[in-house]
């Protein structure tokens, strides 16, 4: 059971990094076992567990969120909320199959606003050094799907693939080249908002016809 602690630190040590808890060679299952004790940075501390990629080994498509939400830290498992549910239908509506995805985050552990008491806990958004720090583990996961397409959802995961100048505003919906990522280079990226932002929306059914639009430009990649 979660029991609340006492906050994160306001900043992660310069330099911090999950590399050195990454396995050389490793398979999913592998990658997964070593995430749960990862320390790399400071988010462990307060998060339940480490909350790491799922799906097809063999997956075509990859996408990458931001960080695992509530639901998601207590369940361990990735995209399995409100976010999460919200994008299996868009995916369904635009014709990605699901099952043959993979799904991941930039960052492993939730980070969120300490609660008051009986309030859920409310994420926080990771910083850039966490987003490094996590940053090995979203390699390696990458090296071993080896993706065609990769699905930036929010600007967190633009960041964690492009750098710290992406705006999402100013690349969803279009197909890019993936840049080289130590060494590999993995297909095309498509960029579109986090399901969470269209919960969020004022208008949310255009939002959510906004993200089934640039998921309709991923299945017709698929299409080539």
């Amino acid at each position: 059971m979660f029991r609340p602690r006492s906050g994160y630190p306001d900043r992660v040590v310069r330099g911090a990094s999950a590399a050195e808890y990454v396995p050389a060679t490793a398979g999913l299952g592998e990658l997964r076992a070593a995430a749960a004790s990862c320390r790399g940075c400071d988010l462990y501390r307060n998060a339940t567990q480490t909350v790491f990629g799922a799906g097809d080994r063999n997956a075509r498509v990859f996408l990458i969120g931001e960080q695992p939400g509530d639901r998601e830290d207590i369940a361990g498992e990735p995209f399995v909320g409100p976010a999460g549910r919200l994008l299996d239908r868009a995916l369904a509506e635009a014709g990605v199959d699901r099952t043959r995805t993979y799904v991941t985050n930039a960052v492993k552990h939730f980070k969120f606003v300490p609660p008051e008491r009986g309030k859920r806990r409310l994420h926080k958004q990771p910083s850039a050094a966490e987003v490094s720090a996590c940053k090995p583990w979203l390699l390696a996961e990458l090296r071993l799907i080896r993706p065609e397409v990769v699905v930036l959802l929010g600007a967190t995961a633009g960041k964690a693939v492009f750098g710290p100048k992406f705006r999402v505003g100013e690349h969803r919906g279009v197909p890019v080249d993936m840049p080289e990522l130590d060494g590999e280079r993995y297909g095309m990226a498509v960029a579109t908002v986090h399901p969470s932002a269209v919960l969020r929306a004022d208008d949310r059914e255009a939002a959510y016809q906004g993200l089934v639009d640039d998921l309709r430009v991923v299945a017709r990649l698929l299409e080539r």
